[in-house]
């Protein structure tokens, strides 16, 4: 078959997507001092990326080379539990961000990495059951009719996809407004003690809000075009409008390691220990909070 352009773009997407996060597990892999819950929260992002793109390139690769309905269906399913498991962790990392700022005090304990491992459990556990339905029997080999505008996964498996979505997304947002809220709240409790509100308080204020901002905005711009087109598209369109949809969605994996593991400093210095060795062992390590991260 003649080769889709959109399927080449996903393919190089899923390229770099997988290089991108590869480092990320390798280098929180290597570094017994990025064991922490909030690095095993990033380290759990990375993963379901890594395998997101993997996935995007062996779909690419059975769509071409071995053309089998058995086949599709595996590759779908594993692109639907890993990218489940990216968003998933969003949402972990989310919740965990939320914690460490509203208890404060009683972050650091076992508690917490028994709540950090919970939740990845739970999150990797509904991720792989999704990524189950269509192997199992929920697709529309047999009933054309029922396909969605993903073949072939069914209208209702995608409905049921985008409503998880959706409810992801807004539970992000209540948590990003409230964390927003205990950030201005700290910096004016600052301030009074202080006697003054200092340009320093009011432009760090500004800047976390504007980094969860952010954070937030690039989540819901990658996923919102393709979770909407999913429940109001036909499989009768034109599958142009999918691909447009779909790609962008692939960004935000794309984009995730950036965000959470590129612009940490911790995680900066062990790439110069991975690959130069030009990080100095007396410079102590600093154990940040996941609020920073």
């Amino acid at each position: 078959a003649a080769l889709n352009p959109w399927d080449v773009m996903l393919c190089v997407s899923g390229t770099a997507i997988a290089c991108e996060n590869a480092l990320v597990v390798a280098i929180i892999c290597y570094s017994p001092a990025l064991r922490t819950p909030m690095f095993v929260l990033v380290g759990s992002l990375a993963t379901a990326d890594l395998l997101a793109g993997l996935g995007l390139i062996l779909n690419f690769v059975f769509q071409y080379v071995i053309r089998s309905e058995t086949v599709s269906l595996l590759t779908v399913g594993f692109l639907v539990a890993s990218f489940a498991a990216s968003v998933s962790s969003l949402l972990a990392i989310t919740v965990d961000r939320y914690l460490s700022l509203y208890n404060a005090l009683t972050y650091y304990s076992e508690r917490t990495v028994l709540c950090i491992h919970t939740m990845l459990a739970g999150a990797w556990g509904v991720s792989l059951c999704l990524g189950l339905l269509p192997v199992l029997g929920w697709n529309c080999l047999r009933d054309r009719a029922a396909c969605s505008v993903v073949r072939p996964l069914t209208k209702s498996n995608v409905t049921l996809l985008s409503a998880s979505f959706f409810l992801v997304f807004l539970i992000m947002l209540h948590l990003y407004v409230e964390i927003c809220k205990i950030v201005c709240r700290h910096a004016h409790q600052i301030a009074l003690q202080q006697h003054f509100l200092t340009a320093s308080h009011y432009v760090a204020t500004k800047k976390g809000v504007s980094t969860l901002a952010i954070i937030l905005g690039t989540f819901g711009a990658s996923w919102l075009p393709f979770a909407i087109y999913c429940v109001v598209g036909d499989p009768d369109y034109p599958s142009v409008y999918t691909y447009a949809t779909l790609l962008p969605a692939t960004y935000n994996s794309m984009i995730n390691p950036i965000i959470y593991a590129y612009r940490n400093q911790e995680i900066q210095r062990s790439m110069w220990v991975l690959f130069c060795g030009c990080f100095q062992a007396k410079v102590p390590f600093r154990s940040r909070s996941p609020s920073d991260v």
